[in-house]
C-alpha cells in the first residue's frame, strides 16, 4: 500500500459556464493545456463495457505513464469525478460554479497514490509544492484558452 497525495488549485474563467464546461468535456483536447498530459483518448463505446473510459498519457521529466480512467460521477455543467481503472492509481473531481452570467468558477482536485518512499519526498514542501504549482500552471492555461475562445466567438457573432 501507498501514499495517497492530494492537491487543490481553483481558478476563476470570465466566461459563462456553459463555454467552460464545453471546453474542459472535449477530454481529447486536455493536451493542449495540461502540459504534462500528452494525450487523452476515448475509448471507442462500441467495444467498451465501461462507459466513460479514456486512456491517458502522462510524460513529464523523463517518466512516462500511461493509465485508464472512468468518469464516476457526471452533473451536467456542475461537477465530473473519476478513477483510474489500472496503472497509475489516480482519482479527482473537478467542480464548476457559475458565480454569474459571465463568471465561473473551476476547483479541481486531483489524488493519486505513490509508493511510500516516493510519497514522503513528495510530501515535503519542495516537490509536493512543485506538483500543486503545476496544477495551477495548467488550469490557469485552461482558463486562458476558454477567454479567448469565447472572446473570438463573441467578436464573430457580431458580425
Amino acid at each position: 500500500m501507498g501514499t495517497w497525495l492530494k492537491h487543490d488549485v481553483i481558478t476563476v474563467v470570465n466566461t459563462p459556464l456553459e463555454n467552460v464546461w464545453n471546453t474542459w468535456s472535449d477530454l481529447d483536447s486536455m493536451s493542449l493545456w495540461m502540459s504534462w498530459i500528452e494525450s487523452v483518448k476515448t475509448v471507442d463505446e462500441e467495444t467498451n463495457t465501461l462507459p466513460d473510459l479514456t486512456e491517458w498519457t502522462l510524460a513529464a521529466n523523463g517518466f512516462r505513464f500511461k493509465w485508464k480512467a472512468q468518469i464516476t460521477e457526471r452533473v451536467d455543467k456542475s461537477k465530473l469525478k473519476w478513477k483510474s481503472i489500472g496503472g497509475l492509481p489516480t482519482e479527482g473531481s473537478v467542480v464548476f460554479e457559475s458565480k454569474s452570467d459571465q463568471i465561473t468558477t473551476v476547483n479541481l482536485t486531483i489524488t493519486y497514490e505513490l509508493p511510500k518512499m516516493i510519497a514522503r519526498f513528495m510530501e515535503e514542501n519542495i516537490l509536493g509544492k512543485m506538483v500543486t504549482n503545476e496544477l495551477q500552471a495548467n488550469l490557469d492555461r485552461f482558463k486562458e484558452l476558454v477567454e479567448k475562445n469565447y472572446k473570438q466567438d463573441s467578436s464573430n457573432e457580431e458580425y
